[in-house]
C-alpha cells in the first residue's frame, strides 16, 4: 500500500476514501471458510450478521452507531486471530419499498399500482431497487465498516427466496402454518395486514362515548328499559352483534337472553353472558363487534355469533354481504373518522348519547406510515408460534443465549410466554409471494417449493395466492439463509454457523431477534448466536430519539465529511455505556463530535512527533534490548502498556474463545465498549503522549545507545497503541502504522495480531520495575500544581528543593531523575536533606517526600498573603455557620435526610480546604 506523506495526516477526508478502497481491493475483510476449524482449518470462526437495512434506507446516525459497534467487535476478533466474518446485506422491505415506489408513481405519473398491474409494478420496483438499493451499503463503507462485501446478501435474491419457500413448506408440512379467518391489524393506507409488532401502540387522548341501547321489548313490570355501553370507536357499533354482561353481575342477570335495539341500524341483538365483561369497568356492559375487535372476535366464536364487516379495506363505511341493512345510506363511502362524527351527532339528536368524556388510551398505528390501524376480520396465513417459542425461551433461561444488557432478558421472556400466532401474509405486490396455489375444482390448496403450472390432482388450471409474506419471514432466516441454507453441504454454512454476536437496537428484539432464535432452533437445530448485544439509542440533548422526520437528526456523512469517520466512530463508542443511550446535540455538531475530533488530532500529533524524530537508522526490537539499558520511564511505559492491554481485554471480553463455540457466559462482563475506548485513550493520550513522549524528547536528541533504546521502546508502544485503537479509529491508525518501521511492505493494520502483554501483571518491584517512575510523575505533578497555585508562568525557570523521605530508594530515584524532573517542570532541582529557610511553597507526596519552592522574587508575597488570609477568613465564617446549622437539632431532624447528608459532606470538604489554606498561610506568611 502506498503511504501518504505525514503532511496529509491532518486532512482525514482526503485519505479515508482511498484507504478504504485499498482495504477492499486487497481483500482485507474477506473471510475464508477453509480456515475455520469447522472446515478443518486452524482458526476459530467468529461471525456477525449485519441487521440488513431496508433497500430504501439512507444512512442515519442510528445506522452509524450500529455499524460502528459491529465493526469494532469484528476488527477486534480479526486481530485476535479468528476467521472473522461480518456478512452485510439489505432487506427488500415489503411495505416500506412499496410505499416509496407508489408515492413516486403518483408524484411523477399520477398513477397507482393498479393502473400498472402487478407484473409491471413489480418490474418497476425491481428496477428502482437496482438503481438505488445499494446506496446505504456504499454509505456504510464511508464510516469504515470492514464487511466481507463479497458475500453481500439481499432478501429477494433467488438463493434467499429458495430458503423462504423451504421454510414455508416445512412449517406447513408440520402443521405450524395454517390459513385462518381471524381479526388482524389492518392498515387502510398500506392496504395490508400487519403483525402485532408492526402495529405499534401510541398513547393518545380521545373520547369515551356512552351510548344508550334500548331494550327491543319493553318489560311488563316497567323495570330497566335500556343499557348503556361505552366505546372509543362509535363507527364500529354498526357491526355490533350482541352486548355482554358478566354472568354473576346481579344488575343485569334478568336481561340475559333478551334483545336490545342497535341504535341507528335498528337491528335486534341479544344480551349474552360472558366473563369477558368486567362488572367493575364502566357500566359493566360491553358491546360485541366480532369483525372489528380481536377480543370481541373470541367472544363471538364462543357464542357462535355472526361477524358482519361494516368497513371497507380503505377505511370507509360499507355494507358487506353479511351486514345488509346495518349501514345507513348517508354513511356509505364515508371515511371512518368522518362517520364517527356523523354517528355521534345522530345519537345526540336521538337522545341516545348519554355523555362524552375525555379518555387517555393506547391506539395502534402502522409502524411504516403511522396510520391508525383498524382491527378487521380477514383470511390470512399464520404461523403457530408456541411450539417455536419453547426452545427459544429455554435457551435464554438457561444461559445458552445471553442478552446484554441483561434487563432485556425479562422483556424477552415475558413476550415469548404470551406470544400469539404470527400473521405472515401481506396484501402487497412487493415481496416473496406465498407459495400456495388454488385449483378451481379441487378443494385443498397446493403448497409447493416449486412453481405450480397445473393442479397435480386433476390437471386443471391453478392460480397463486395473491399475498406476499411478511418481510420478517425472510429476515428471520438471515443467520443461515445467507450462508447457503437449505443446502446443508454449503461450505459457508458449515464454517460459520452458528454465528456469534448479534448487535442491534432493542426496538427489533421481537420483530427480528426473537424470531431468528426461533428459526435457528427450528431449521438448524441450534442457536443462531450465543450473545445478543442491544446497544443504546442516539438521542438529542432533550433525550428525544434522533429522527430525520422530527428534525433532530444528524447525518453521519456530514460528520465524516467535516471531521473524518474516525471522529464520528470514537465519539459514538466513547459515549456508549452498556445499553446506555448516546447523547449528541444536533444544533452543535462541532461540540458534539469534539471528543472524537480532538482525540484523532492528538493521535496524529503523537505520530507526527514520533515519525519525525525516529531518524533513518534501524530501530531495535524491544525484545532485543537488554533489561539494564531500559530507563525507569521505559519500564514504566511498558508496564502501562500491559495494563492497557489487560483493561482493553477485560472490557471487550476474552481474548480467545475457550472452545469450538464461545460460551456466552464468557462475554457476560464483556462488550463494555466505552470502557475499552477509555482504556486505550488513557494509554495513548495521558500516558504515552503526556508522559513518555515528553520524557524521551531529550534522549531522542542525544546520540548513542540510549537514543536507540528510546526509539525502540517508542516504536513498540506506539505500534501497540495503534493496534489497540484500530477497531475504533481504523483510518488514522492505519495511516500512522503504515509509516512505522518494521511492518510488512504490503501489510495492513487490520490484519496484524492483537497486542499481547509482556507480563501477566505489571512489574511492581520498586527496585527494578516501572513503578519507580510513579515517584517521578508524582513529583512533577506536585511541582506543576504549585506553579499553578501561585500563578508562576510556564516560561519562568524557578528553583525547587526536593527532600526525600527516609526511603533510600526514593532518594536514589530522585537523584538520578532530577534532570528529567527539572526539564518537565521548568525547574532547577536540588535534592537535599532539609527544606530551605524563608518563604516557600510546600507540598508533601504520598510517600513522605517533601517539595519546597522558594517564592522570594517570584511572586508578591505580601499580596499573596493578603489574598490567602482573606480567603481563609471567609471560609472560616462559612464553616462556622455550617457547623452551627448541623448542631441545630431542629434542622437535622426536620430537613430531608439527603439535604442533611449533603451538608455533612460539605462540612468535611470545607474542613479539608481550611486545613490546606492554613498550612499554606503558615508556610508563606509565617503565621
Amino acid at each position: 500500500m502506498t503511504t501518504p506523506p505525514i503532511t496529509e495526516l491532518s486532512k482525514p477526508s482526503a485519505t479515508e476514501r482511498s484507504r478504504y478502497q485499498q482495504w477492499e481491493t486487497s481483500g482485507a475483510f474477506i473471510a475464508d471458510a477453509s480456515r475455520s476449524v469447522r472446515s478443518g482449518g486452524d482458526r476459530e470462526p467468529f461471525t456477525i450478521m449485519m441487521p440488513p437495512p431496508n433497500v430504501t434506507d439512507i444512512l442515519h446516525v442510528g445506522h452509524g452507531l450500529n455499524s460502528t459497534v459491529q465493526d469494532v467487535i469484528i476488527r477486534w476478533r480479526r486481530m485476535a486471530g479468528d476467521e472473522a466474518l461480518w456478512l452485510p446485506g439489505t432487506d427488500h422491505a415489503g411495505i416500506a419499498t412499496q410505499n416509496v415506489v407508489e408515492k413516486k408513481l403518483a408524484r411523477e405519473e399520477k398513477k397507482t399500482r393498479f393502473d400498472l398491474g402487478r407484473e409491471a409494478f413489480v418490474a418497476r420496483t425491481t428496477a428502482f431497487v437496482a438503481a438505488t438499493g445499494g446506496t446505504i451499503l456504499q454509505q456504510i463503507r464511508g464510516i469504515g465498516a470492514s464487511c466481507d462485501w463479497s458475500r453481500t446478501a439481499y432478501t429477494l435474491t433467488p438463493e434467499l427466496s429458495r430458503a423462504v419457500r423451504e421454510a414455508f413448506v416445512r412449517l406447513h408440512e408440520k402443521g405450524l402454518i395454517y390459513r385462518g379467518h381471524r381479526v388482524i391489524h389492518w392498515c387502510s393506507r398500506c392496504l395490508t395486514s400487519l403483525s402485532d409488532e408492526e402495529a405499534e401502540h401510541k398513547d393518545e387522548t380521545g373520547s369515551l362515548y356512552h351510548i344508550t341501547y334500548p331494550l327491543a321489548d319493553a318489560p311488563a313490570d316497567g323495570s330497566m328499559t335500556s343499557v348503556t355501553v361505552a366505546t372509543t370507536r362509535p363507527e364500529t357499533m354498526l357491526g355490533d352483534v350482541a352486548v355482554a354482561v358478566h354472568p354473576d353481575d346481579p344488575r343485569y342477570r334478568a336481561l340475559i337472553g333478551k334483545e336490545i335495539l342497535l341504535p341507528i341500524a335498528g337491528v335486534r341483538i341479544p344480551v349474552i353472558a360472558d366473563a369477558y365483561a368486567d362488572p367493575a369497568f364502566g357500566t359493566g356492559v360491553v358491546k360485541i363487534t366480532p369483525a372489528h375487535d380481536p377480543n370481541d372476535f373470541e367472544v363471538g366464536r364462543r357464542h357462535s355469533l355472526p361477524m358482519p364487516i361494516v368497513m371497507s379495506p380503505t377505511g370507509e363505511m360499507e355494507e358487506s354481504a353479511d351486514a345488509a341493512g346495518r349501514v345507513p345510506a348517508n354513511l356509505r363511502g364515508m371515511d371512518r373518522f368522518a362517520a364517527r362524527a356523523e354517528i355521534v351527532e345522530t345519537l345526540r339528536a336521538s337522545g341516545l348519547l348519554a355523555r362524552v368524556e375525555p379518555h387517555a388510551h393506547s391506539v395502534r398505528h402502522c409502524y411504516r406510515c403511522d396510520t391508525v390501524v383498524e382491527p378487521r376480520l380477514s383470511d390470512q396465513w399464520f404461523v403457530s408460534m408456541e411450539p417455536l417459542a419453547r426452545p427459544a425461551l429455554e435457551a435464554v433461561r438457561t444461559g445458552g443465549i445471553r442478552i446484554l444488557p441483561e434487563r432485556w432478558e425479562a422483556v424477552y421472556v415475558n413476550w415469548l410466554e404470551g406470544i400469539r400466532d404470527w400473521n405472515i401474509s401481506r396484501q402487497l405486490w412487493w415481496g416473496h409471494r406465498i407459495p400456495v396455489w388454488y385449483c378451481a375444482t379441487c378443494p385443498d390448496p397446493i403448497v409447493s417449493r416449486d412453481d405450480v403450472a397445473l393442479c397435480p390432482r386433476c390437471g386443471g388450471a391453478v392460480r397463486q395466492d395473491d399475498d406476499v409474506l411478511d418481510t420478517w419471514f425472510s429476515s428471520w432466516l438471515w443467520p443461515f439463509s445467507t450462508l447457503g441454507w437449505p443446502d446443508t453441504a454449503s461450505r459457508d454454512l458449515r464454517a460459520f454457523y452458528p454465528t456469534d454476536v448479534l448487535i442491534t437496537a432493542p426496538e427489533i428484539l421481537f420483530f427480528w431477534v426473537a424470531r431468528m432464535i426461533m428459526g435457528g432452533f427450528e431449521f438448524m437445530g441450534e442457536r443462531p448466536f450465543h450473545t445478543v448485544y442491544l446497544h443504546g439509542t442516539v438521542r438529542d440533548t432533550q433525550h428525544v430519539k434522533m429522527s430525520k422526520s422530527r428534525g433532530n437528526g444528524i447525518d453521519p456523512l456530514v460528520v465524516v465529511d467535516r471531521y473524518g469517520a474516525d471522529a464520528l466512530r470514537y465519539t459514538l463508542v466513547a459515549g456508549l455505556g452498556m445499553g446506555a443511550d448516546v447523547i449528541v446535540d444536533p444544533g452543535d455538531i462541532d461540540q458534539s463530535f469534539a471528543p472524537g475530533r480532538n482525540f484523532v488530532t492528538k493521535l496524529r500529533n503523537i505520530g507526527r512527533f514520533i515519525l519525525t524524530n525516529l531518524g533513518d537508522d534501524p530501530v531495535p526490537d524491544v525484545a532485543s534490548i537488554p533489561a539494564e539499558q531500559l530507563t525507569r520511564a521505559d519500564r514504566w511505559i511498558l508496564d502501562r502498556l500491559d495494563v492497557a492491554i489487560a483493561d482493553a481485554n477485560s472490557a471487550l471480553g476474552p481474548a480467545r474463545p475457550s472452545g469450538p463455540a464461545w460460551d456466552s457466559s464468557e462475554l457476560r462482563s464483556g462488550l463494555r465498549l466505552s470502557e475499552y475506548a477509555e482504556a486505550t485513550r488513557r494509554f495513548a493520550w495521558s500516558e504515552l503522549a503526556d508522559w513518555y513522549v515528553e520524557a524521551t524528547k531529550g534522549r531522542l536528541l542525544a546520540g548513542g545507545v540510549d537514543r536507540d533504546v528510546a526509539r525502540g521502546v517508542l516504536v513498540h508502544v506506539f505500534d501497540a497503541a495503534l493496534r489497540l485503537l484500530q477497531p475504533i479509529v481504523p483510518f488514522v491508525t492505519e495511516e500512522l502504522w503504515q509509516q512505522l518501521p518494521g511492518h510488512p511492505a504490503e501489510g495492513t493494520l487490520a490484519r496484524v495480531p492483537w497486542p499481547e502483554a509482556r507480563r501477566a501483571t505489571p512489574d511492581a518491584d520498586s527496585a527494578n520495575g516501572g513503578s519507580q517512575f510513579e515517584l517521578v510523575r508524582e513529583t512533577v505533578d506536585a511541582l506543576r500544581q504549585l506553579r499553578s497555585e501561585y500563578a508562576v508562568t510556564p516560561q519562568k525557570l524557578i528553583a525547587a528543593v526536593i527532600v526525600p523521605s527516609r526511603d533510600v530508594a526514593a532518594r536514589r530515584i530522585l537523584d538520578e531523575e532530577a534532570a528529567l524532573i527539572g526539564r518537565l517542570t521548568r525547574c532547577t532541582i536540588t535534592v537535599a536533606d532539609a527544606a530551605p529557610l524563608g518563604t516557600a511553597a510546600h507540598a508533601v507526596l504520598s510517600g513522605g517526600t517533601g517539595i519546597a519552592v522558594p517564592l522570594e522574587g517570584i511572586i508578591d508575597v505580601k499580596r499573596e498573603c493578603q489574598r490567602l488570609q482573606g480567603e481563609l477568613e471567609q471560609l472560616d465564617k462559612q464553616l462556622s455557620a455550617l457547623v452551627q446549622r448541623l448542631a441545630n437539632e431542629g434542622f437535622t431532624s426536620r430537613a430531608p435526610a439527603h439535604v442533611v447528608e449533603a451538608e455533612r459532606r460539605k462540612e468535611s470538604e470545607w474542613g479539608a480546604r481550611r486545613q490546606q489554606l492554613s498550612e499554606k498561610v503558615r508556610a508563606l506568611c509565617g503565621s
